[in-house]
C-alpha cells in the first residue's frame, strides 16, 4: 500500500499488523509484540473484541491499536497485573506466548480495558520541543527574539514548560543551563541558527487536559509511552517533578476556540505571537483544522512588522508518513518553510536549513 493510503486502512487486523510493524521499525520490538498480540484479542468472546472487530472509522486514523496498547501497559504500570513484565523486559519474545498472555488479560479485564477505546492516546513528549525550539531560533532571525507561545493539543502541557528546559541542538544551546530537563537529540546536518530566544509568555490548551500533579492522571499518560522507551519515560518523570514545582499554564478548551481567543487578544509590540503544536493535527476534526487554518491566514494578512504572527508545526506528512517541522510567518512568509525532519519522539532532528 502506498504511504499516502496508510491511514485509510479499514481492516482491523491489517491495522494492528501495520501498527506493530511501525513500532518494530521505530526500535520498539517489545511494544510491537504486544500490539501484534491484539490480533488474538479479536478471537476472544469479550466486549473489547466486539468493539474492535466492529470499529466504526479508520483504525489507524483513530490510533485504535495504540488505545488498546495503552490499556494493557496501564495494567502493568499500576501493578494490577504484571503478567506482561517479561514481555516488556524483552525476556519473552515468542509471539505465540505473548498472544496467549494478551488474550487472557482481555478476558480477565474486559470491563477495565474497554474504556481505553473511548479516547485517542494522549502522548506528551518533551523531546518534540527540540524541533519547536529550533524553529524559534530560525524565526528569531526573521522576526526578532521575543515570542508569545500558544500550544494547541497540549495534553499535559509538558511542552508549554519548554522555557524551563535546556537544549543542545547540534552544539547550539538554549534555555537555562542548570535545568533538570535536558533535551539533547541526535542532531543530523548543520546546526540551527545561533540566535537569541526570549519566551515572554506561554500557555496551552487541550480538550481533555492531563493534570501532571494528579498521580492517577500522570500514570495514565505514562501508559501511552512505549515500554521500550526508557529515555522517554525518564523525561516524563522529570516533567512530572517540574510540574509539581510550578504547573504549566493549561486550560480546557477546543483548539479552534482557543486559537480564536488567542488571535483576538491584545498583542505586545515587538513580540511575535506563535501558534505551535506537535503530532496532534490528525486528531482534530476536518472542520476544526479548516477553521484554524482560515483564522491564521486571515490574522496573518493583518500582521505587521511590529506585531508578527507565526505558526510552527511538527506534524506527520500524510504522503510520506515522516514528521516534518514546518513554519509559516507573517508578514513576509506566506508559504510554509520546512527546515527539518524529526523522529516522532524527539530522538533525532535532521536540519535541512532554509
Amino acid at each position: 500500500m502506498a504511504d499516502g493510503r496508510i491511514m485509510e486502512i479499514t481492516d482491523v487486523r491489517e491495522a494492528i499488523a501495520w501498527q506493530a510493524d511501525h513500532a518494530e521499525r521505530a526500535f520498539a520490538p517489545r511494544t510491537a509484540r504486544v500490539i501484534r498480540a491484539e490480533g488474538a484479542i479479536l478471537d476472544t468472546d469479550t466486549g473489547l473484541a466486539r468493539r474492535m472487530n466492529n470499529w466504526q472509522g479508520l483504525s489507524l486514523e483513530d490510533a485504535m491499536p495504540l488505545r488498546v496498547a495503552g490499556g494493557l501497559h496501564h495494567l502493568f504500570l499500576s501493578g494490577e497485573d504484571r503478567r506482561l513484565e517479561p514481555v516488556y523486559a524483552g525476556l519473552t519474545t515468542d509471539q505465540a506466548a505473548v498472544d496467549a498472555i494478551v488474550a487472557d488479560l482481555a478476558r480477565q479485564y474486559d470491563a477495565r480495558l474497554m474504556p481505553w477505546l473511548d479516547h485517542p492516546p494522549q502522548t506528551n513528549e518533551a523531546g518534540r520541543s527540540a524541533s519547536i525550539m529550533a524553529g524559534l531560533l530560525w524565526l528569531s532571525q526573521q522576526l526578532g527574539p521575543r515570542f508569545e507561545l500558544n500550544e494547541i493539543g497540549a495534553s499535559a502541557g509538558i511542552n508549554t514548560m519548554m522555557g524551563r528546559y535546556f537544549y543542545d541542538l547540534g552544539g547550539v544551546t538554549a534555555g537555562p543551563s542548570l535545568s533538570r530537563m535536558r533535551i539533547t537529540p541526535e542532531w543530523r546536518g548543520a546546526p540551527p541558527p545561533s540566535a537569541s530566544v526570549e519566551i515572554v509568555a506561554i500557555k496551552g490548551c487541550d480538550i481533555a487536559p492531563v493534570d501532571l500533579t494528579d498521580p492517577a492522571q500522570a500514570l495514565r499518560l505514562k501508559a501511552y509511552v512505549w515500554a521500550d522507551a526508557a529515555e522517554r519515560m525518564a523525561r516524563l518523570d522529570t516533567a512530572i517533578a517540574m510540574a509539581e514545582t510550578a504547573a504549566p499554564d493549561l486550560v480546557r478548551a477546543d483548539a479552534g476556540a482557543f486559537v480564536e481567543d488567542m488571535l483576538a487578544a491584545p498583542q505586545e509590540e515587538g513580540v511575535t505571537r506563535v501558534l505551535f503544536h506537535s503530532v496532534m493535527w490528525q486528531y482534530l476534526p476536518a472542520h476544526t483544522r479548516e477553521a484554524i487554518t482560515s483564522a491564521m491566514e486571515q490574522a496573518g494578512a493583518r500582521a505587521t512588522a511590529e506585531r508578527p504572527l507565526a505558526w510552527i508545526r511538527l506534524e506527520t506528512n500524510r504522503a510520506t508518513f515522516r514528521h516534518e517541522l514546518s513554519i509559516r510567518y507573517w508578514p513576509g512568509g506566506e508559504e510554509a518553510v520546512i527546515p527539518a525532519e524529526a523522529h516522532p519522539h524527539g530522538a533525532w532532528v535532521e536540519w535541512r536549513g532554509a
